[in-house]
């Protein structure tokens, strides 16, 4: 699944979208890191240059722009850019949810969500892992597949943990993203 932020009715684009609606660059400015003000800001008066220009030139002027400001969020990320994705793609039952919760100030559905998730995740794997733990010594094959579902609970346990704690963030774990921070 490609990034939620390189699509054309992600979150990036939105806020590129209304930038030039409004004629006001500080709406794009903050999707990406300080270091690309300048940049952006030039892009968005060439944007706004052309635009004039008719309507053929202001449809390939703002793919333009928005490939411009998606490449440089990407970059603040220390992400990969691999161009535009076309709008309605599947996010999955989370996306939506904590989208919801913003626009809404209830972050009370995706908790839910999220929390009942994580616990049948863990009981799958906490059952599977006590099915597999009755064997013999001598039964090398049983005991590898204890082995397997021990592991396949402990770090997952430990990576949902380490996510929940510090990583899993926007772009890269635990890196400054798109000219802000996230608290750890």
């Amino acid at each position: 699944m490609p990034p939620h932020c390189d699509t054309m009715d992600g979150p990036v684009v939105k806020a590129a979208k209304m930038a030039l609606e409004k004629g006001n660059a500080n709406l794009i400015l903050p999707w990406a890191p300080e270091k690309h003000e300048t940049e952006i800001k030039k892009a968005f008066e060439r944007t706004l240059r052309v635009r004039k220009l008719g309507k053929d030139a202001a449809e390939l002027a703002d793919y333009w722009f928005y490939e411009t400001v998606v490449r440089l969020h990407r970059e603040g990320e220390g992400a990969p850019y691999t161009g535009l994705k076309p709008a309605g793609l599947d996010w999955g039952p989370v996306v939506p949810r904590a989208e919801k919760a913003i626009e809404q100030g209830n972050a009370k559905e995706v908790i839910a969500f999220l929390t009942h998730t994580v616990e049948e995740e863990l009981q799958e794997r906490f059952k599977h892992a006590l099915a597999k733990k009755s064997y013999t010594v001598d039964d090398v094959r049983t005991a590898r597949e204890f082995v397997h579902a021990y592991l396949g609970f402990v770090l997952y346990s430990q990576h949902l943990y380490t996510s929940i704690k510090g990583g899993g963030e926007h772009g890269e774990e635990g890196e400054e993203t798109g000219g802000h921070e996230h608290k750890h």
